[in-house]
């Protein structure tokens, strides 16, 4: 059905707000229905997850947050959402219609049904709850309770033409086009300026073969501004029929401007360019309709034929061969094969496909097999050929229904819009550091801190306080030039000291400080030497240690890319010390959940999924909006086949301000 899939967004900004939320709250809220209005769909979550922090009884934000996610793709996160919005106000109809729409989307009609149905108690002449109902009921076949529904809205509005439009369409699915004729024609009477109702009448009369109206009610589409390819090439189809090549030739032309990404636009065209005599160019068309439907086999049997014509032998064999490699019992792709073959004077090969064909022709049950699959091409066989085999464009199609556009091309901001459709590759989030520079993503609800690591910068013993980051900050010319002048610093105050003093681990600190500096200028050898010295001189340095691993890691990928990370022996205890370092943080420190989440890293690495997922486990427990513990542990599930457990914990980063992660929603589920 026409329904705008976008229609639930600006339905729910309707919903008012819960009277009894305070000043804080309800602020909040709205700076998030502003955003979500304006398709910042990420950002939206993340304050309606505030509002969700401070209020969890409420339904709304539970409401709002689901519509965001359904414009995400979320369809597992915005029913958990809807579920929690119901429970917590079991009287907000928005509730039940938002649930039955992913339910719609994810094809549980009868669930689906049920919601617009619990929705329609509490708001019964709602248009838009009576549609979708409608909607559902006819994608179950159940088309005697969808005309219930249309009919209901027809009594109450006879002269609404989308209504009359609606019941076209389920009558048409019902394969009932006598009736659907009538509807379209309701819908035309009571809106001459829409296109579509034309385009629909027109596909009717087509299917009807009444081809005088089908061309009128095509063209009257077209020139009342059509946009939609379906209805040039429906009309050029007509046009072929009356033997106006000129005119279908033009259709065709204009549907491939309109939509140069369908295979059937240029199948067509070069159809009618074959029959004309003009090879070369059909050859381009199927070469292209190949190209962009290279399931649709049956192109190559046309694309033989003229191979044949423009005597390319060999191209017309493999032509040939691709479509007997999907339909083994059809004859005449045996018969061309051969007389290619002949051409090419290969006589032995001409003879085996002409001893295949004699024992197909001697199998009549075989042949009789084959003409029961209904391609264009089998048909030809023996059963008289159709007036012609152009590829008319679906009911879908003649409904002017607007395709899909890249988001990319709408939007500056990464995050904003429909993120989903951004490829994201499938790695893991990488590990947390600590540094001067921290670089975090300003969405996500990760608690970039840690009291040890507040207290420790609190005694300022280093040049600058350490930050939690994801990424390497990279350095200006300057800043480098800097930490080479702190080293040097550093340097002359540790040589200043005994070697007796330097036993006192109020001196771990001054290595430890030096160590960072060689970190942040990557040498990350002198940088592990001078942590090794800070551990020995201080018995508890849960910061320490971490940053060890941090930058043993940091080596042993520096160590791969050069081609240098030696034997297998060698890297096993390299990855040894390195994990060994994450269970040493964690007898420090059991609450450092970053170490968990780290060694967990170090785990999927080593494809030791099962123990990966404990520790991102224990992680999230520590932090329950670790963002990205959430998506590292949604990829494991999905890496060891459990898509559901994957699905829902990449649900939740998303929610924590991954957007990524929808993208990877939208291909895993």
């Amino acid at each position: 059905m026409r329904i705008k899939e976008t229609g639930i967004l600006f339905l729910m900004l309707l919903l008012p707000l819960t009277a009894t939320a305070q000043l804080n709250t309800d602020r909040i809220t709205a700076i998030g229905r502003n955003a979500l209005y304006y398709e910042d769909y990420v950002l939206s979550i993340q304050y309606f997850n505030q509002v969700i922090k401070l209020k969890p009884y409420l339904a709304e934000p539970y409401l709002y947050r689901a519509i965001a996610k359904i414009q995400l793709g979320d369809y597992g996160g915005a029913e958990q959402d809807c579920n929690q919005a119901i429970k917590n106000s079991p009287f907000l109809p928005g509730a039940y219609y938002t649930r039955g729409f992913v339910y719609r989307q994810t094809e549980q009609y009868d669930k689906a049904e049920k919601d617009f149905s619990e929705a329609l108690v509490f708001s019964p002449d709602n248009k838009t709850y009576l549609l979708l109902r409608a909607d559902v009921r006819a994608q179950a076949k159940n088309y005697a309770g969808a005309l219930e529904d249309i009919n209901y809205l027809l009594r109450k509005e006879p002269q609404t033409a989308s209504f009359h439009f609606e019941k076209g369409v389920i009558l048409m699915n019902s394969l009932d086009t006598t009736g659907a004729l009538a509807s379209f024609s309701e819908a035309v009477h009571y809106e001459e300026q829409n296109a579509a109702n034309w385009s629909a009448r027109g596909l009717v009369n087509s299917m009807l073969e009444h081809d005088d109206d089908a061309l009128y009610d095509l063209t009257q589409a077209i020139n009342l501004g059509s946009k939609w390819a379906g209805d040039y090439i429906n009309r050029g189809v007509l046009q072929y029929k009356r033997h106006n090549f000129r005119g279908a030739l033009s259709d065709y032309d204009k549907a491939i401007e309109i939509n140069p990404n369908d295979g059937r636009c240029y199948y067509n065209r070069g159809l009618l360019r074959q029959e004309l005599g003009d090879y070369n160019r059909a050859l381009e068309d199927y070469n292209t309709a190949l190209e962009l439907s290279p399931e649709d086999v049956e192109i190559h049997y046309q694309r033989g034929t003229v191979n044949m014509q423009l005597r390319q032998w060999q191209d017309a064999v493999n032509d040939f061969d691709s479509l007997i490699a999907h339909y083994p019992y059809f004859l005449p792709s045996y018969y061309l094969g051969a007389q290619a073959k002949t051409a090419l004077g290969d006589k032995k090969g001409a003879f085996r496909y002409q001893q295949k064909a004699a024992q197909l022709e001697q199998d009549k049950e075989k042949i009789q097999q084959a003409k029961q699959v209904n391609t264009d091409a089998q048909l030809a066989e023996n059963q008289p050929r159709k007036k012609d085999h152009r590829k008319e464009f679906s009911n879908r199609a003649a409904q002017n229904r607007p395709e899909e556009t890249d988001a990319s091309d709408s939007y500056r901001s990464e995050a904003r819009g429909t993120v989903q459709k951004r490829y994201a590759d499938v790695v893991n989030e990488p590990n947390i550091l600590l540094s001067y520079y921290g670089q975090t993503p300003t969405l996500r609800r990760t608690g970039y801190y840690h009291y040890v690591v507040d207290e420790y910068n609190r005694q300022n013993v280093l040049p600058s306080p350490l930050r939690f980051s994801l990424m390497d900050l990279a350095l200006t010319a300057e800043m480098v030039s800097s930490h080479f002048d702190q080293i040097d610093q550093l340097s002359r105050q540790i040589d200043r000291v005994e070697d007796g003093h330097l036993k006192d681990e109020r001196y771990a600190d001054l290595y430890f400080a030096r160590a960072m500096e060689f970190a942040l200028v990557q040498d990350y050898n002198s940088a592990i030497d001078d942590c090794n010295k800070a551990v020995a001189l201080r018995s508890r340095f849960p910061i320490a240690v971490f940053c060890r691993a941090t930058w043993r890691y940091k080596l042993l990928e520096f160590r791969r890319e050069a081609g240098e990370a030696g034997s297998a022996e060698q890297l096993k205890h390299e990855l040894e010390l390195l994990l060994r370092d994450y269970d040493e943080v964690i007898r420090q420190q059991p609450d450092f959940a970053f170490a968990y989440y780290n060694r967990a890293n170090m785990l999927c690495s080593q494809r030791d999924y099962a123990t990966a997922v404990s520790y991102y486990t224990q992680a999230i427990a520590m932090d329950g909006d670790f963002a990205e513990a959430y998506f590292n542990r949604g990829l494991t599930y999905i890496y060891t086949g459990e898509n559901d457990k994957g699905l829902q914990d990449l649900s939740k980063a998303g929610e924590l301000g991954i957007y990524q992660a929808y993208n990877l929603i939208s291909r895993f589920k």
